[in-house]
């Protein structure tokens, strides 16, 4: 959803353009040893239907439904934002308060990135030429774990010119607190999660 604008305002010229929307091992979420992974090719409104069971009431379902519009959501997806790396993107700020892993596969083998060094700055990310974004795996929070997510926008469905991101799971003893929509990757704000 973000090639179109930049073909039109001749920021990108592929030389070819693949279209890897149906590769089924990119289609599928799975629950597995207290994480879940999602598929590259999950779309933002699969996440926020809740078509998948192990993601429904979370905070990616939450975050999902506040992607842009709905038109967007229905083609977008969540590695697509990814390697775009909108630093005001949401799928950037929430895989950060998340803490995310990032998995990227090439001819020569697959290798994983933690999101904190994911994004080098603005539409600038740690995938390397020849290499594709297969997967994102998230911990799975417990169910006692609480979480935010806000941002402001001057009209619904533009980019946010200020967001913060929070997550807090006393039993897994993990607390995040993430600013986004910076100049660069977001920001963690350590000092105010203490648990």
């Amino acid at each position: 959803q973000s090639m179109g604008p930049m073909l039109n305002l001749r920021l990108a010229r592929p030389a070819a353009v693949v279209d890897v929307s149906q590769i089924a091992e990119l289609r599928k979420v799975q629950a597995q040893n207290g994480s879940i992974r999602i598929g590259a090719a999950i779309t933002h409104a699969e996440i926020e239907d809740g078509v998948y069971d192990v993601l429904r009431g979370s905070m990616m379902q939450y975050v999902a439904g506040r992607i842009a519009y709905r038109a967007v959501r229905n083609r977008g997806t969540i590695a697509g934002s990814l390697a775009h790396a909108d630093p005001a993107a949401d799928w950037i700020l929430t895989l950060s308060a998340l803490s995310a892993d990032i998995e990227l596969r090439s001819a020569t083998g697959t290798r994983t990135v933690a999101m904190d060094h994911f994004m080098h700055g603005a539409y600038t990310t740690e995938v390397q030429e020849g290499e594709v974004i297969t997967a994102v795996t998230i911990a799975q929070l417990d169910s006692s774990a609480r979480w935010c997510y806000n941002k402001f926008c001057r009209k619904t469905g533009e980019f946010a010119e200020a967001s913060c991101a929070c997550v807090f799971d006393a039993k897994r003893k993990r607390a995040r607190i993430m600013v986004g929509a910076l100049d660069g990757a977001p920001k963690p704000l350590p000092e105010l999660a203490k648990l």
